[in-house]
C-alpha cells in the first residue's frame, strides 16, 4: 500500500504540501483529485524520491522509495508524458530500463503488446504523439509487474480508444490486487475509473472518502417535473420553502428533496404530473463544492 504520513514540503515560503496524510489500499483504484496548485504532483514526486519533504513520509509496502533494494519491482510510475530519451526507439528506452533494474528482457516484447505500442517499437521516441508518449510511460511502469502503480494525467492526448482501454487497464490492475494511486482533472473519467478518493486543497487533506458517499455528501438533490401546471407547483413548492425553478424546456427542477416529496406534494393539491425523475449529483459537481475555496486560480483572476 501507499502511506503517507504528516507529509510536509516547502518552497521557501510557499507551503506546497502541509501534513498530508492519507492511505491508498490495495486492490482498488484511488483517486487523486484537486485544483491547481493543491500539491498533487508535489506529493507524487516524494512518493518516488523525486522531492525530499521536509517532513513527514511516504511509505510503499512499508518502506521509503530510497530503501527499495529494486523498486521498479515494487512500484511503477508515469508522472510525465515522452520522458523517454527522444533519440531512443521504444525498444531500446524499455529494454535500457529493465537492464538497469534487472527486469527480464521478456518484459519488454510484453509491455509493448500490453499498451499497444507493439507496431511502432521500433520508432524513435522523438517522433511519438502525446498519446503514444502517454503509452510508453505506462509501458516503463509496468515493466517490473509492480504491485503499486503511480498514474499522473494518463489520459492526456489519447483518442477515445485510449481513453477506454486506460479505464479497463487502471481496473484490470487493481482486480489484480495491486495498488492503483491515479490523478487526473478529468472528472467523467474519474468518476468511471476511481473507487476511492483522496482530494487535497492548498496543501491539505478535505476528503479521504469512497466515490459513492463522497458524491452523495456533497450534492444538491434535484428532481425534475414535466406538469402543465408549472407554475401552480411552484407556487405550491415555494410555499413549503423548497427551491425550484422554471428550465428552458418547460420543466421545473427543484432543489433539495426527493422525488417521492415533490410527487407527494403535487399529488394532494391535484397537480398532474407527466414525468417526475431524480437527477443523481455528479463527481464534478461535488469537487466543485468542495474545493470552492482551495482553488488557486479562478476565472478572471489570471496569474
Amino acid at each position: 500500500m501507499i502511506d503517507v504520513q504528516d507529509l510536509t514540503k516547502r518552497y521557501g515560503a510557499a507551503l506546497a504540501v502541509d501534513r498530508l496524510s492519507f492511505r491508498a489500499e490495495p486492490g482498488r483504484v484511488t483517486g487523486f483529485l484537486g485544483p491547481n496548485g493543491a500539491g498533487k504532483s508535489t506529493t507524487m514526486r516524494a512518493m518516488v524520491g523525486l522531492h525530499r519533504p521536509d517532513g513527514g513520509q511516504v511509505l510503499l509496502n512499508g518502506r521509503r522509495y530510497g530503501e527499495l533494494r529494486e523498486p521498479l519491482r515494487t512500484v511503477g510510475a508515469m508522472l510525465e508524458a515522452k520522458a523517454a530519451h527522444p533519440g531512443r526507439t521504444a525498444y531500446h528506452h524499455l529494454l535500457c530500463v529493465a537492464e538497469s533494474n534487472r527486469l527480464p528482457k521478456r518484459r519488454v516484447g510484453e509491455v509493448l503488446a500490453q499498451t499497444g505500442l507493439d507496431g511502432v517499437a521500433g520508432r524513435r521516441v522523438g517522433g511519438f504523439s502525446l498519446g503514444m508518449g502517454q503509452r510508453l510511460g505506462i509501458a516503463t511502469a509496468l515493466l517490473g509487474e509492480p504491485d503499486i502503480l503511480l498514474f499522473d494525467e494518463p489520459v492526456n492526448g489519447l483518442d477515445p480508444d485510449g481513453v477506454r482501454w486506460i479505464r479497463t487497464l487502471v481496473r484490470e490492475l487493481a482486480v489484480e490486487g495491486r495498488t492503483v494511486f491515479l490523478s487526473s482533472h478529468l472528472m467523467s473519467e474519474m468518476a468511471q475509473t476511481a473507487d476511492h478518493l483522496v482530494i487535497v486543497g492548498q496543501g491539505r487533506l478535505l476528503a479521504d472518502t469512497d466515490m459513492n458517499s463522497f458524491i452523495e455528501d456533497h450534492s444538491v438533490s434535484k428532481v425534475r417535473v414535466r406538469t402543465p401546471e408549472g407554475e401552480r407547483l411552484m407556487s405550491l413548492l415555494s410555499g413549503k420553502g423548497i427551491s425550484c425553478h422554471e428550465q428552458a424546456d418547460g420543466t421545473v427542477l427543484v432543489l433539495g428533496v426527493d422525488a417521492p416529496t415533490v410527487g407527494g406534494i403535487a399529488s394532494a393539491h391535484g397537480v398532474p404530473v407527466h414525468e417526475l425523475a431524480a437527477e443523481h449529483g455528479s463527481l464534478e459537481e461535488a469537487f466543485m463544492r468542495l474545493t470552492a475555496r482551495a482553488a488557486e486560480f479562478r476565472a478572471g483572476g489570471g496569474r
